[in-house]
């Protein structure tokens, strides 16, 4: 009895416990379920700065439940937790950052590189305190670089290259201790890169009292690169253990820099400092100048004297040289001792003398200092321009670095200028020069601009009024007839290396033009690109290029053909997450003539039932999966020019039927 009593008391004070525990559960619920709503607003806000989302990427990013942690790229910590990571690389989209995703104060990882994001990097980044990786690389953003990243404490990778970021480089980013990689290369930065010129680097990351400014304390920095700025000044002797690489294609005067961009466009780029990457200039400075050593003159003279026996010589052994057959002797400059790594190559030196080449310079003055990038991939970006004549162009530049440039990659370039040169169609892209130079290092190709997009962009997310019927068959005709061309015209033939709707561009009046700016990923496999190792098996007539190779890439295009045709069809895209592929939905329909016609896209009008027959009956043997059995282009050209009218009698039958369905609707 008495133990009753003396449990008694004990009573109110478990039930004190379990509520005070509940109320626990509840209060963390409630804050995760306020953290989730703040992060699904945050996300929501970054959907609507987006104006552009052609693969529908966000297109399941709705409010309905209040949950982001199923929606696409994103991820959370847990079910119903925060929102740890952002994935979007590689979407396409276009628009705006959004300064609400500042508000994901749990987010670790924000990946949103490889679209055409332009404006500004909004300062609210800085807040992130729990950032880990900022990669905005490959877009289109402009403006300065915010002090506020100093703020990122936990960041361990900042990739910002090949965007058109201005302004100085912040010496807030000294602050960032756990900095282990800073991209910040191909934009138009200026200014100094901010350090001291005092301090040293030591591996264990003790840095002098002098170096406490700028980059110089961030002592787990392992990887920077910023090069292909507007930079000037010297390169503080604290970054000095990056490769001279890194520091390449800017204005520094420094004996350590090389590869340097020319004076004419470090002053061009760099306005608003007087005097250019030199300073500014006084008079007295002028007049220290005509002061000089008697020494001095001395050694000016015999260096002059010496420069002209150079040059005199160099005449003389060109001028010998010149008598012998032409022929190029390429030689790898990796020093590997393989058999592939020194060979002679026999080019026709009057084929490249009679190409057109391009400098750098003038193709730096039309792009805009290589602003304008319209296109990108891990091996090339294609930039726009418009010469000094007047036409505007496509700029194709090979992400190459000289380091990892040997002569593999040197004949694959080579061989590929001369070949893209012979082509001359009128639904092929026209080849209008190359870049070759090594100060600073490049390799370009520049093409004929199509002003009018890819039909890719005009199918899934242009405007299907201005893409009639009748403009699709004009187009399908165009791309058979100049893979006509490039199949049984020319010898040898020529393959197209990724032929779908996006290699097809298209005019002003819809005429296409088909492109290969894919031809260069056969020169990199994907885990040896970092290494710039190099495919030898493609670069080689007769290695990669047999006829039964080439036959088989030529068949491959035959397939790609026939799903660019269910594309022109259908409007749909060649796969879709949720629809899976297009070929498998259309194979149904295909086997059934009378079920043909829902393979139309329903936004067209004004569908010849004639033309879709045929065009369906091509479809069906360009995608037949035995590749014996798919016909040649030469057949395929054919059956379309007879079997699809575009004559003028043509033109104006269907515009009239036009008129008088709308007659009728009225």
């Amino acid at each position: 009895m008495s133990g009753r009593w003396a449990a008694a008391p004990l009573v109110p004070s478990l039930l004190k416990v379990l509520l005070a525990l509940q109320c626990g559960v509840v209060f963390l619920q409630c804050s995760a379920t306020s953290s989730m709503s703040g992060d699904v607003s945050a996300l929501l806000a970054f959907k609507r700065a987006i104006i552009d989302d052609p693969h529908s990427v966000l297109s399941d990013w709705t409010d309905a439940d209040g949950n982001a942690c199923d929606w696409h790229g994103v991820i959370c910590s847990a079910p119903q937790g925060s929102v740890i990571s952002l994935k979007l690389s590689n979407s396409s989209l276009k628009g705006f950052i959004a300064p609400e995703l500042g508000r994901l104060s749990f987010l670790q990882e924000l990946f949103l590189d490889h679209n055409l994001l332009f404006g500004t990097i909004p300062k609210q980044i800085g807040s992130l305190r729990n950032l880990r990786f900022l990669d905005l690389s490959v877009n289109r953003l402009t403006g300065p670089i915010p002090s506020e990243l100093g703020g990122l404490n936990s960041v361990s990778l900042i990739d910002f290259h090949s965007n058109g970021l201005t302004g100085n480089i912040p010496p807030e980013l000294g602050k960032l201790q756990n900095l282990v990689q800073l991209r910040l290369d191909r934009n138009r930065l200026k200014g100094s890169i901010p350090g001291s010129n005092t301090g040293s680097y030591s591996p264990t990351g003790n840095i002098g009292s002098t170096a406490r400014n700028g980059l110089c304390p961030s002592p787990r920095l392992n990887v920077g690169d910023f090069s292909y700025n507007f930079l000037v000044g010297k390169i503080p002797p604290c970054l000095k253990y990056l490769p001279r690489a890194s520091f390449q294609g800017n204005c520094f005067q420094d004996e350590y820099s090389t590869l340097q961009r020319a004076l004419q466009i470090c002053i061009s780029g760099s306005t608003g400092q007087r005097g250019g990457i030199n300073g500014p200039k006084h008079p007295a400075h002028k007049h220290e100048r005509m002061q000089q050593p008697t020494w001095l003159l001395v050694l000016e003279i015999a260096t002059g004297v010496l420069l002209v026996v150079f040059v005199i010589t160099g005449i003389v052994t060109a001028s010998r040289s010149c008598k012998l057959k032409p022929s190029i002797r390429i030689s790898s400059w990796n020093r590997s001792k393989s058999w592939s790594d020194e060979i002679t190559v026999l080019i026709d030196s009057d084929m490249l003398k009679s190409l057109p080449k391009l400098s750098r310079q003038e193709l730096e003055v039309a792009c805009e200092d290589f602003s304008n990038i319209i296109g990108s991939s891990p091996e090339t970006v294609v930039y726009k321009g418009t010469m000094k004549d007047g036409p505007e162009v496509s700029v194709i530049s090979l992400c190459a670095f000289e380091g990892h440039w040997t002569s593999h990659h040197e004949l694959f370039y080579q061989n590929k200028v001369i070949d893209l040169a012979r082509l001359n169609h009128e639904n092929i892209a026209k080849f209008l020069g190359y870049c070759r130079e090594s100060d600073p290092f490049s390799r370009m190709l520049v093409f004929e601009y199509a002003s009018n997009g890819t039909l890719f962009e005009h199918l899934h997310y242009g405007e299907g009024a201005q893409l009639s019927w009748l403009r699709r068959m004009k187009i399908a005709i165009g791309i058979a007839q100049g893979l006509r061309y490039l199949h049984t015209e020319l010898q040898p033939p020529f393959a197209i290396s990724e032929l779908n709707s996006n290699s097809v561009y298209v005019t002003e009046d819809f005429t296409p033009k088909l492109v290969d700016f894919e031809c260069w990923k056969m020169m990199f496999s994907k885990h040896e690109k970092a290494l710039g190792h190099f495919n030898s098996k493609a670069s080689f007539p007769g290695h990669g290029d047999s006829a039964e190779d080439k036959h088989a890439d030529i068949q491959g295009n035959t397939y790609a053909f026939g799903v660019i045709l269910l594309e022109i069809i259908s409007g749909r895209l060649p796969y879709c997450k949720d629809k899976g592929y297009l070929v498998d939905w259309a194979s149904k329909f295909l086997q059934q003539a009378e079920e043909i016609g829902k393979l139309v896209d329903p936004e067209l009008s004004n569908v010849r039932t004639e033309d879709l027959a045929v065009l369906c009956s091509v479809v069906s043997r360009c995608i037949d999966p035995d590749p014996s059995k798919r016909p040649s282009m030469q057949i395929i050209t054919g059956v379309l020019e007879n079997g699809i009218d575009l004559s003028a009698a043509a033109i104006l039958k269907e515009s009239s039927l036009a008129w008088a369905e709308l007659a009728l609707a009225l």
